[in-house]
């Protein structure tokens, strides 16, 4: 959670303020969205969008709660980016060029092994097949490392929904990634 306490001029956030909120925020907004689209640039864009709607609503918003209302709204924001290019291009989730065109897109380093390498490149398919809310959950748990009490303010649902759906993302990861593990090799 934040722990900035913002100044307030007129009922708006004051430009210093702001611009704390911004450099202490943009990370997980950008990881948040990168994560959604798999796309830096258009996860910057989500961010930057995210920044400007706090800027323009910012004498509605309590500021108490502005990191779960951000993750929130980047969370909406990366996924209708993600349905637009979705549409855009006429992808369905199960042609395989996208498949293939997302895991060329995650190539890690040489430097990292190639066993591993490849496994993650498979476990960002795996998530990126995940359905919303189940994608969300995930990230924001297992990446980001947010409280379950902090998954379920930011997204909105209660308590235990956020614990189900992460069990069910967590088995589906699982029968997922079992094909490719050494055993079945």
């Amino acid at each position: 959670m934040c722990v900035l306490r913002t100044q307030t001029i007129f009922g708006a956030v004051s430009p210093s303020a702001f611009n704390q909120i911004v450099a202490y925020h943009r990370p997980r907004i950008f990881a948040l969205a990168w994560h959604i689209l798999s796309d830096r640039e258009e996860a910057a864009d989500v961010t930057q969008t995210v920044f400007i709607r706090l800027w323009d609503r910012q004498a509605e918003i309590d500021m108490d709660r502005v990191d779960a209302w951000l993750l929130r709204v980047a969370r909406n924001a990366a996924i209708d980016a993600w349905r637009r290019r979705r549409t855009r291009e006429g992808v369905l989730s199960t042609d395989t060029d996208a498949v293939e065109q997302l895991a060329a897109a995650h190539q890690e380093s040489p430097d990292a092994g190639v066993a591993s390498s490849e496994f993650r490149g498979r476990l960002r398919i795996a998530v990126g097949q995940l359905p919303e809310p189940q994608r969300s959950i995930v990230v924001l748990r297992e990446i980001e490392g947010y409280q379950y009490d902090e998954i379920a303010d930011t997204l909105d649902l209660p308590l235990n929904t956020v614990k189900v759906y992460l069990h069910r993302a967590r088995r589906r990861l699982r029968e997922t990634l079992r094909v490719y593990s050494p055993e079945n090799a």
